[in-house]
C-alpha cells in the first residue's frame, strides 16, 4: 500500500474516530492516540489492502487502542486521587447533582450487554449514523436499530427506578 493509497483508504477516517478517542481517552489525549493509532495502522497497511471492511478494522485499531491505554492508566491511577479531582473540579450543589447524574448513566451504560452498549456510545454520544454503525460492527441496519432501542429503554427504566427510589417512591 503506498503513501497516496493509505492517506485515501485509512488516514481519512481518522476524523470519524475522533470523537469516540476524545470520549474514550479525554480530549487532551485524542490527538496524541490517533496519530499513534495511525502508526499501527501504517504498520499493518499490507494486511489492510486486502481486508474487506476496512472502515470496521480501523474503528476496531482505534478501540482497542484506547481500552489498552485505559488499562495503562488504571494500573497507575488511585481511585482515591480520582476522587480527589471530582471534589476539587465541582463544588456547587448543580455540578454535583450533574455529576451524580453522570456517574448514574454511565453505570447502566456499563451494565448493557456489550452490543447495547457499543451501539448505544456510537450512535448518541459519538454521532455515527445507524448505516455507519451497521458497516462497522458488520450487522444489518435493522439490528442496529433494536439494539439501539432496547439499549435506550433499559437507560429509561433504570433512571426511573433509580429516581423513584430517591424520591421514596416504590
Amino acid at each position: 500500500m503506498t503513501k497516496q493509497e493509505f492517506r485515501h483508504s485509512v488516514f481519512s477516517f481518522s476524523e470519524r474516530i475522533y470523537p469516540m478517542v476524545a470520549r474514550m481517552l479525554g480530549q487532551s489525549n485524542a490527538s496524541d492516540a490517533i496519530q499513534d493509532i495511525m502508526l499501527k495502522l501504517w504498520e499493518k497497511r499490507d494486511k489492510i489492502k486486502g481486508h474487506p471492511n476496512v472502515k470496521g478494522l480501523i474503528f476496531l485499531t482505534a478501540r482497542n487502542y484506547c481500552i489498552d491505554e485505559l488499562r495503562k492508566k488504571a494500573k497507575n491511577a488511585s481511585d482515591s486521587q480520582e476522587r480527589l479531582k471530582v471534589l476539587k473540579a465541582s463544588k456547587a450543589s448543580k455540578d454535583i447533582e450533574w455529576s451524580e447524574l453522570n456517574s448514574i448513566v454511565n453505570e447502566i451504560i456499563q451494565s448493557l450487554p456489550k452490543p447495547q452498549q457499543d451501539v448505544f456510545q456510537m450512535r448518541d454520544l459519538d454521532g455515527f449514523q445507524t448505516d455507519e454503525i451497521a458497516e462497522l460492527l458488520g450487522i444489518k441496519r435493522e439490528h442496529v436499530r433494536v439494539l439501539l432501542s432496547r439499549a435506550r429503554k433499559h437507560i429509561g427504566v433504570e433512571l426511573e427506578k433509580t429516581y423513584n427510589y430517591e424520591r421514596g417512591v416504590y
